[in-house]
């Protein structure tokens, strides 16, 4: 790993936020690959399009950073302080991010192909066609973020709790067309799909399917 006085991260970050102001015609990109910035303060930080791959950022705090469209393949971000930071765009393949917060973060449009999201706080993260393909999720917070159902949630691995929080927005939100509804009637009479919805794990707070309102689901998407 490539070690740093604060001195010298502080002048590589100033090179790099001339070289954004400038759109790189002076300064210099920050080259942080392979760097030790474990427990580093990054808090606000302008990382933006920095190049991070196989950096070493556990438990840094990168709260309120811009790392729009940085590159942090394979980067370790384990236990990492990322509530507020931006990180659109960023490239996320491979990172490690166990245990990291990121609370209120961006991640629309991120690169998070395999990425190790296990235990992560995500509530209130905005994932924004983010790319989640085969990303490890497993005991990860989503409450209050947007989880992504296009194509770039496929094959993630999640654990009970996820799968029934997002079984029970299914059933309470779905708004489909007549011809859609009368595909699904079946299913929406199955006793065991809401008995599984109604273990998600804010049902008393948001209340069960069966209570909200007295709505019939089937005959409501039958409406529709």
């Amino acid at each position: 790993m490539r070690t740093f006085t604060k001195q010298e991260l502080d002048q590589i970050l100033d090179k790099h936020k001339l070289w954004l102001s400038s759109n790189g015609e002076e300064g210099e990109r920050a080259d942080l690959r392979c760097a030790d910035l474990r427990y580093a303060n990054l808090r606000c930080a302008d990382l933006s399009y920095a190049d991070l791959r196989h950096a070493d950022l556990h438990s840094a705090d990168l709260s309120y950073a811009n790392l729009s469209s940085a590159d942090l393949h394979y980067a370790n971000l384990s236990s990492a302080d990322l509530h507020y930071a931006n990180l659109s765009y960023a490239n996320l393949h491979y990172a490690d991010l166990n245990y990291a917060n990121l609370y209120y973060a961006d991640l629309s449009y991120a690169n998070l192909k395999y990425a190790n999201l296990r235990y992560a706080n995500l509530s209130c993260t905005s994932l924004n066609s983010a790319d989640l393909s085969s990303a490890d999720l497993n005991n990860a917070d989503l409450d209050f973020s947007a989880f992504p159902l296009w194509c770039g949630g496929l094959n993630v691995h999640i654990d009970d709790k996820i799968a029934t929080q997002l079984l029970y927005h299914l059933v309470y939100n779905v708004k489909l067309s007549p011809h859609t509804s009368k595909q699904l009637k079946s299913l929406c009479n199955m006793k065991s799909i809401l008995k599984q919805a109604n273990k998600f794990h804010r049902v008393d707070e948001c209340g069960s399917i069966e209570q909200i309102e007295q709505i019939n689901f089937t005959d409501t998407l039958l409406k529709k």
